[in-house]
């Protein structure tokens, strides 16, 4: 058990709060910003499945916008962040290829809502994400990774462009900054709140 010499909280100390432990998905297409996502705001070593890239992969994976990428995540990326004292989120990283959506049936299972990544260079590739998550009814925004050296888009013009609708929140962000992390998490899990209340 935790005491105030090892650091710990009050609110880790107060056996009558008991954490509220949630789960959050965070999606997109392929080489998007997932595991830089998960990485930047987890307390934790995250569980990372990355595996290398390989030639069998290139008729597959399309690198245009993403030259650099040597991995790639294979099953999923998991990582923690304890919020406002009492509120742990549990964050799911899903893999980006088709070849993989297999898993992401399981990966939300029990999550209140999911953040949609987008690279403004390939919005196409966040549709399947945006149907997925208005087809089985899970809150979601949509969080619009901004890469260095790419022009800046407003989030009203991301909005029109993937034709999302007005209640649900999009946002600009930067996967590799924690703050920016950090917000985006508190956005999805704001929109959660007002969707389903209770």
């Amino acid at each position: 058990m935790p005491d105030a010499e090892d650091g710990a909280q009050d609110w880790q100390l107060d056996h009558t709060r008991a954490p509220i432990a949630t789960k959050i998905v965070v999606a997109g297409g392929f080489g998007v910003g997932k595991t830089t996502f998960v990485r930047a705001v987890s307390e934790i070593t995250p569980l990372q499945t990355e595996a290398l890239m390989t030639r069998a992969s290139e008729d597959t994976d399309d690198l245009s916008a993403t030259p650099d990428k040597l991995t790639t995540t294979v099953a999923m990326d998991f990582g923690r962040i304890t919020l406002d004292n009492d509120l742990v989120l549990y964050v799911f990283g899903t893999p980006g290829q088709q070849r993989f959506w297999f898993m992401w049936d399981d990966l939300v299972r029990g999550a209140i809502g999911a953040i949609v990544l987008a690279d403004t260079r390939r919005l196409t590739d966040c549709f399947p994400a945006l149907d997925y998550f208005e087809s089985c009814g899970l809150p979601y925004i949509v969080a619009v990774n901004h890469f260095e050296g790419t022009e800046l888009f407003e989030a009203d013009d991301v909005r029109e462009a993937l034709t999302v609708p007005a209640h649900v929140p999009v946002v600009i962000m930067d996967a590799r900054k924690r703050y920016s992390v950090v917000e985006s998490l508190l956005a999805m899990v704001a929109h959660a709140l007002e969707h389903t209340p209770e």
